[in-house]
């Protein structure tokens, strides 16, 4: 059986009360997470809540032991094989006190994670004892649950798990009571998230969560797969509020890490993808385009049709259209739950709708004809279809496998109505709707297996000795889990087990779970080198395979239900009765059929309707339906999706929606491909990047949202780009560039261009923007603190065709990125870069994430034709300078209503003094708005200066945080807008000017300065605390998240990535497994955002220390001028950087600097506090 009680627990936050004990240092560490903020464009930075209520510091520390430590007699050797050493045990005396006061408040659940508890689980352990003899009912310690490297979601599991399993059980010891005996002779079979079963007792929190969702993976895979097709299948499982997208191809695909609700679950799992589109997904019709959710109507007070006072969801739209068919549908609804569907309520707020709708339409052309309510409703079903479409491209596409060559396997209450037009959309022949669809994840656990899944730590390069010693805790493991099953009363021959090794490539952090290979003569290694080019495109030579970890799985086989075969029927399918269907060319009388009266060889043409239990199956026109032997549907799709011809001149409302998906979506493609064929840290992980798709003139069309500073950016990029080659351009060039001057931002963000033609006339270009960890300079990860001029931040590339004709031009960019140009003055040779072979293999990964994007839009143009691509191109960017302009003429009203002007004045500091000036003059009549920059500084001799393109890009992430609707980041953003910038400024400097500083500092003043004067909400912590440190064999790269500033009915948040950047921080383990480093202290800095009556978010606090001697680098700012408060809110603390001497010395290292560390020397940042929003 299934239960839903540990997800609904953890969606509504009603789970055990329990506290996180954590080492020392680390109190805050599950809150700040990886610092990245869910939502960039959400200035309130909405995080899920804390599920403990209290924190338990633990002074207890487990070290790794270096290479060049390994003689210490103190050194112990962890599970995982590597060499740890015990600097502080577990101080039991002084815990006792802690954990006593926690009972004292009525917590008698724990979670538990320290350092390098995953390799050494000692401490964890004994915590646990002392915890159980204390009177704690349940301990979950985080090296038990996923004895795996990674703190964080480690830790977040083991909280999950304390928070959950104790409502599990006491669910299931109500369940198991009212059996005979009390359930001790009845063996009960629990569903869990990676599509096993499992006994009552082994039954746990974290592996509860998506085991509704693995039910239905399980039921579709296990009935249709060599069953009813031979092709890959695609689950496409469409509920009330969500879908969730899957993919099965002879097994399971799992991943060991997933987020649910803002918790991190690390334990193995299907792979499930889930969108929030389903029937409660609200319709809306918003600047001049359809928009179909994310926000739901729930099932209280739900879509109109419920009769309880809901709004307009899809299935409203299906009742419309005829595909919900009331008389099929039970009486239900209403306050008493007594009365059917309510078609008039529905039909009524429609027509409501369309009087909107028609009336934007005429102010468009006043030719247009009124579109219809059918017409209307149909057009919201398309946006969803489309908007369920997206995930299931990007599932199949980003493991590089083609859409078009998978089944759809459509279940859950709503997908049938949608399934044949979304196949078609996918451009699918092939659809199978399941029987018991509505009931499939029910059914699907009674054909699932119980599973016992064992994982240990093993840490070691991939070699004879190592693949021996994998070998030998796989027969140790292999052991464990047949002796589960064997306690649960399998028998050996019902037994299989598999063995993985979690491997990797040296200096990555992608690991890919390797099945022990069939394939005689084959070995683990080369498994991992043909999985990792399947899914990454490339393999990487001479670089060294890692194993990570041991897994073994056990699969006791249940055989509870088995695919009940149907007799051939020779008689003619009975039609039950017949409706009228609204399709797109008009209604439709259609024959209606029960599933239950038909049978096997049955054949229907489409279109027609077949009603299965509650579920409405509609087979549309050029479609076949077929009965199979198994009962279930079978749809043949015979024609792929026609041209669409739509007008070219005015925006169709309806078709202006699916074209911003499509472009958002091909720019969300184009970054997977670059994320997946990537090498670098900063790309792969840190996903520092950004890739968009541009008109043929270079107007930005969509800019899958990465990186803000990225933003419209690369639109300057194509422009300049453009400008230089003129006619030069032909079809297989693709060009690369960093140069400030020709749109860049700073020298580590390499933009790569591909320009598109079609019968030799250019027509588009797509564009990806990656952060290179190195590209030469003055000091390690090209991030000098100190530079004066561009020659000294390394290799400067305006214009060079990194491609040309198709030929990759390799000799010339590594001539560019390895001989920088010399300093002008002193003829002083500049290094090249540091990691060539990164530089080629990331280059390659951005031609490949362009490439991608060409392939998509060609088959977009081969499905609507080229001019009606153009048009759209144009359509979108007009329908995002609407959003902009309604945004702007609210602000204006509230602005001139407040000051009695619409011309507002604002300037700020950077630590050196210099004056960021704005003077902001809106236009109420016109939605328009002049940002005009006369008063900045002039160039700094530093390099904080930024280029223009960073000015565009902080002006349009403000405009779009303030539209606060999901609006395309297109050009459009910027036509109602004038940025006047003074020549010779820092925010215009010339191009020698150095600007390393200039992305990552004055881009966050600029930000800060443009939202002040709009009053949206108080300075957040206007830095990114850049650090950088390493020798000639290894570079580290990191930014530091703060404080977010307050606003007018929100707190600010703590710990996180503040406007400008989003990137994610390495986990703590990570940190000092790959570097010579120990992390003392990573947690918040308490009382640094400023009072108010809204409070600013704090700050961190960030203790370093070196285990060798390094270069270190520290770029920042905030250090003297604080993050300002607004409307009598108070200002957050500045940061400040330290360097902690051996000899006890605390030197104060300013906001900028480059200093030579030596072993055992700390350093200590702590960042900026947000502003506080009105008066304490």
């Amino acid at each position: 059986m299934g239960t839903t009680v540990a997800t609904n627990a953890l969606l509504e936050r009603k789970g055990e009360r329990i506290a996180l004990c954590v080492t020392r240092g680390f109190r805050d560490l599950l809150q700040i997470g990886n610092q990245a903020r869910p939502n960039i464009f959400d200035l309130k930075v909405s995080k899920a809540s804390n599920l403990y209520e209290e924190v338990v510091e633990v002074d207890e520390r487990v070290e790794l032991v270096g290479d060049g430590e390994r003689d210490g007699s103190s050194a112990v050797e962890g599970i995982s094989g590597e060499l740890v050493r015990v600097a502080k045990p577990v101080d039991v005396e002084a815990l006792k006190p802690l954990l006593k006061g926690l009972l004292e408040k009525g917590i008698r659940c724990l979670a538990v994670v320290l350092m390098h508890s995953y390799t050494y689980p000692h401490h964890e352990l004994l915590i646990e004892k002392l915890a159980l003899e204390m009177g704690f009912k349940h301990v979950s310690l985080s090296s038990s649950l996923t004895p795996m490297v990674r703190a964080v979601p480690r830790g977040l599991t083991a909280s999950v798990d304390a928070y959950l399993t104790p409502v599990i059980k006491e669910y299931l010891s109500g369940f198991m009571s009212r059996f005979e005996g009390g359930g001790d002779q009845v063996n009960v079979l629990f569903m869990q998230s990676d599509g096993g079963l499992a006994p009552e007792r082994r039954f746990s929190g974290h592996k509860a969560v998506l085991s509704g969702p693995a039910g239905g993976v399980v039921g579709y895979s296990q009935t249709l797969f060599q069953l009813e097709t031979s092709k890959p299948l695609i689950g496409f499982d469409m509920g009330g509020t969500s879908t969730d997208v899957s993919r099965y191809d002879g097994s399971y695909e799992q991943v060991l890490e997933t987020q649910i609700a803002g918790a991190i679950i690390q334990a193995p799992q299907l792979d499930i993808n889930t969108v929030a589109a389903g029937g409660g997904s609200k319709l809306k019709f918003q600047f001049g385009a359809f928009k179909v959710g994310p926000e739901s109507v729930g099932a209280h007070p739900g879509p109109v049709c419920y009769r309880k006072g809901g709004e307009l969801a899809i299935t409203d739209a299906n009742l419309i259209l005829g595909t919900v068919i009331p008389d099929y549908f039970p009486s239900i609804f209403g306050p008493n739950e007594d009365l059917p569907l309510d078609y008039d309520a529905t039909r009524k707020a429609f027509e409501n709708l369309a009087v909107e709708i028609n009336s934007h339409r005429k102010s468009q052309d006043l030719s247009a004809k009124d579109m219809t309510v059918e017409e209307i409703a149909l057009g919201f079903v398309n946006v969803a279809n489309e908007a369920m479409c997206r995930p299931i491209r990007q599932l199949t596409e980003m493991k590089g496998h083609d859409t078009k060559n998978h089944a759809l396997a459509c279940f859950g209450g709503a997908g049938p109505q949608h399934a044949c037009a979304m196949a078609r959309s996918l451009g699918m022949s092939e659809l199978l709707i399941h029987r018991y669809c509505g009931i499939l994840s029910a059914y699907g656990m009674g054909l699932a297996d119980v599973i016992e899944d064992l994982q240990e730590p093993y840490s070691a390069v991939y070699n004879d000795d190592s693949a021996e010693e994998a070998s030998r805790r796989v027969e140790l493991l292999v052991k464990q889990v047949k002796e589960k099953l064997i306690e649960q009363g399998f028998g050996e021959d019902s037994i299989r087990t598999y063995s993985y090794l979690n491997m990797r490539y040296e200096g990555t952090d992608t690991t890919i779970m390797v099945k022990h290979p069939e394939e005689s003569g084959s070995d683990y290694a080369n498994e991992f080198v043909k999985l990792f080019q399947q899914e990454y495109g490339f393999k990487l030579v001479n670089r060294k395979i890692l194993i990570c970890d041991v897994r073994v799985q056990g699969v006791g086989a249940t055989n509870i239900l088995q695919p009940h075969e149907l007799t051939p029927v020779s008689t003619k399918p009975v039609q039950e009765s017949s409706c009228k269907i609204y399709f797109s060319y008009g209604w439709q009388e259609t024959p209606l059929y029960k599933l239950q009266n038909l049978g096997y060889g049955h054949v229907l043409e489409g279109p027609a309707v077949i009603m299965n239990g509650n579920s409405t199956v509609i087979v549309e026109k050029d479609c076949k339906a077929i009965i199979t032997r198994y009962g279930n549907i079978k749809i043949e799709i015979s024609s792929a999706p026609n041209t669409v011809k739509v007008s070219e001149t005015v925006a169709d409302v309806v078709q202006l929606s699916i074209f911003n998906h499509r472009f958002m979506g091909i720019a969300e493609q184009m970054g997977r491909t670059l994320q997946r064929t990537s090498i670098s840290t900063n790309i792969k992980e840190r996903l520092d990047f950004s890739c968009a798709l541009f008109s043929p003139d270079g107007g930005l069309v969509a800019n899958a949202p990465h990186v803000p500073v990225h933003l419209g950016a690369m639109s300057s990029t194509v422009c300049w780009q453009l400008k230089y080659w003129g006619d030069n351009l032909h079809e297989g060039d693709v060009l690369v560039t960093n140069h400030p001057c020709s749109g860049g931002s700073h020298l580590p963000d390499i933009t790569v261009v591909t320009p598109v033609f079609n019968e030799g006339k250019l027509i588009f270009f797509v564009a990806s923007r990656g952060h290179h960890a190195e590209i030469g300079g003055i000091t390690p990860g090209s991030m000098p603190p100190f530079s004066k001029s561009i020659w000294e931040e390394g290799a400067a590339i305006k214009a060079f065709k990194l491609v040309e004709r198709g030929v990759f031009q390799e000799e010339g960019i590594v001539h560019l990125l390895q001989s920088p140009s010399s300093d002008e003055l002193t003829n002083h040779k500049i290094p090249g870069t540091r990691k060539i072979q990164d530089n080629l293999s990331d280059l390659r990964a951005q031609v490949a994430a362009n490439q991608r994007g060409i392939t998509l839009i060609k088959e977009l143009i081969s499905q609507y034709g080229l001019i009606t691509v153009q048009s759209y191109m144009n359509h979108v960017q007009n329908n995002a300078e609407e959003a902009v302009r309604e945004m702007l003429k609210v602000v204006a009203s509230r602005v001139r209503k407040e000051n009695g002007s619409c011309v507002i004045e604002d300037e700020d500091y950077m630590d050196d003094g210099s004056v960021l000036h704005l003077k902001l003059t809106l236009d109420s009549s016109k939605g328009e708005a002049t940002f005009d920059f006369e008063g900045t500084s002039p160039e700094v001799y530093g390099n904080w200066n930024a280029p223009e393109a960073v000015t565009a890009a902080a002006v349009i992430y403000c405009l779009r945080c303030l539209v606060d609707v999901d609006i395309p980041l297109n050009q459009g953003c910027l036509a109602p807008v004038k940025i006047l910038i003074p020549k010779g400024s820092f925010l215009s400097p010339s191009e020698k000017a150095a600007v390393v500083g200039g992305n990552v500092l004055t881009s966050q003043r600029v930000t800060d300065v443009v939202l002040m004067a709009f009053q949206a909400c108080a300075c957040s912590q206007g830095c990114m605390n850049n650090l950088t440190f390493g020798d000639d064999t290894f570079g580290y790269y990191e930014t530091i998240g703060g404080g977010s500033g307050a606003g007018a009915s929100w707190d600010g948040t703590s710990g996180v990535q503040c406007h400008m950047t989003n990137t994610r921080m390495t986990d703590p383990e990570i940190f000092e497994q790959r570097y010579p480093v120990l992390l003392h202290r990573f947690s918040i800095r308490e009382n640094s955002g400023g009072a108010g009556f809204h409070r600013g978010g704090d700050g961190l606090v960030r203790e370093i220390e070196f285990r060798r001697p390094v270069v270190v680098s520290i770029l920042s700012e905030r250090r003297v001028h604080a993050p300002r408060g607004l409307k009598g809110g108070e200002n957050g603390d500045r940061g400040a950087n330290y360097l902690i001497k051996k000899d006890g010395r605390r030197i104060y290292l300013g906001g900028k600097n480059t200093v030579m560390v030596n072993v055992g020397e700390v350093l200590q940042i702590f960042t900026p506090g947000g502003g506080g929003f009105g008066s304490p």
